[in-house]
């Protein structure tokens, strides 16, 4: 019994110690340390691009349902266009080892498989919209937030929190409550035709576009914006076109060209060049994750605008809704999500000792002072040997001349020599130290 006893107070002296870890950190809490300026900067450029995402969701809805226009890879098309032609003209006018020559020579490769990404990312969720239900695409199309933080703990080294991970469950949550809206108000559009395909095109459209954020945030923090979306744009318009050319070829030769057409297709090109050159800029200030958790409201402002363009119901839930995706993005990113370098950190680590050793003042002012010292105390003491092997040497020649005796001459030379030979080592020794 006292064993037990003994085993269960130290349990119960932990729990008491991690409860009042828990009230002392949730009575440090200060808002002022969550609730920054950079954090409402985050959120409102992040809810931009929502804006921007709602933004080509309306001019496609308005392309298929009043134009009858199925044409993904043309709308694509327009917007590497934009792309091209800005960016990588501005790659072109570059020098050094930013120019496009040189980028092309060193990672082509790279930034084609990257434009493959995106470009099939693109296509794969607006074909699923014939094969499945607006439900279905709502729900699986989150499915990029979990790929994309797994990705980002692979190859970014990101560590995330229990905080992360809940808000992640929050946004979630807030998402099954805009497709339980979705069922309420009878919105369950979209073709039934082959829900299996079209499930598996969103779930590869997700993948697909977790690649390509991870890709675009590695470059964004390490190499340049201009240099992602000039290769994106280069690859992407050259791939498009090859399969706009293939696929799509008798749709676009069969479009009737109208003003309310062009402004459709210019309304969607410049929605998507402007959310494509201000995303690397919030990614860089966030993370990949970050964005894509407040692209989440995207469909709740396409909702919010159908209320009056297409006449949808309007629900609670919808608020609800709004509301829950943007508590969970809010508390994402209060807490910072490390980064794991720790093979880094130990090179690092070594080369700032190296570093600290051989550039550090302080260091370099103690060891010419304190070196002198000992070398000066050294030199005295030998000095006092010597000086005293020599009195001994006088004392000894004088007490044989006055003894006559010739043979105890040699004792005053050994112990000169072993005062010379104090020296050479001392000396010996004084040059290992130096």
């Amino acid at each position: 019994m006292a064993t037990k006893q003994s085993e269960d107070a130290p349990r119960d002296v932990s729990d008491e110690s991690q409860s009042g870890g828990l009230l002392l950190r949730i009575r440090r809490f200060k808002p002022e340390e969550v609730f920054t300026w950079q954090l409402a900067k985050t959120l409102a450029m992040g809810q931009g691009l929502a804006g921007l995402i709602c933004g080509t969701a309306i001019s496609s809805q308005y392309l298929a349902s009043s134009f009858h226009m199925n044409t993904p890879m043309l709308q694509s098309f327009f917007n590497y266009a934009l792309l091209c032609v800005t960016y990588t003209t501005m790659l072109l006018c570059r020098t050094g080892d930013g120019n496009i020559l040189q980028i092309l020579k060193k990672r082509w490769w790279k930034y084609l498989l990257l434009g493959l990404v995106d470009v099939e990312a693109n296509y794969a969720v607006v074909k699923a919209y014939q094969y499945t239900t607006l439900t279905s695409v709502q729900l699986l199309d989150c499915f990029v937030v979990p790929v994309l933080m797994i990705l980002s703990w692979w190859f970014l080294k990101t560590r995330y929190n229990t905080v992360h991970y809940i808000a992640v469950s929050i946004c979630l949550l807030g998402v099954g409550a805009m497709v339980g809206a979705d069922l309420l108000a009878g919105r369950d559009q979209g073709s039934t035709s082959n829900i299996l395909l079209g499930d598996g095109l969103v779930l590869l459209s997700a993948s697909l576009y977790a690649v390509s954020n991870v890709c675009q945030e590695y470059t964004v923090k390490n190499l340049s914006r201009v240099e992602f979306l000039g290769m994106v744009g280069l690859f992407g318009t050259i791939i498009s076109t090859v399969q706009m050319v293939i696929l799509e070829r008798n749709e676009v030769a069969n479009i009737q060209w109208s003003w309310q057409v062009g402004l459709l297709f210019s309304a969607y090109a410049l929605c998507m060049y402007a959310l494509y050159s201000c995303m690397p800029i919030v990614v860089k200030l966030s993370s990949a994750t970050a964005v894509n958790l407040s692209l989440l409201t995207a469909d709740l402002f396409s909702l919010f605008c159908g209320i009056f363009l297409f006449q949808y119901n309007f629900s609670g839930l919808y608020l609800v809704s709004l509301v829950g995706i943007l508590i969970g993005f809010i508390a994402f990113n209060a807490v910072p999500t490390p980064t794991d370098r720790t093979d880094t950190a130990a090179s690092s680590t070594s080369s700032i000792c190296e570093e600290s050793y051989s550039d550090d003042p302080n260091r370099q002012s103690t060891i010419p002072n304190d070196l002198p010292k000992r070398e000066a105390a050294v030199r005295i003491t030998a000095e006092e040997e010597e000086q005293q092997g020599r009195g001994e040497m006088e004392e000894s020649l004088e007490e044989e001349q006055r003894r006559g005796k010739k043979k105890r001459a040699s004792r005053p030379s050994r112990s000169l020599g072993r005062g010379s030979g104090d020296v050479d080592v001392v000396a010996i020794i004084c040059s290992t130290k130096m």
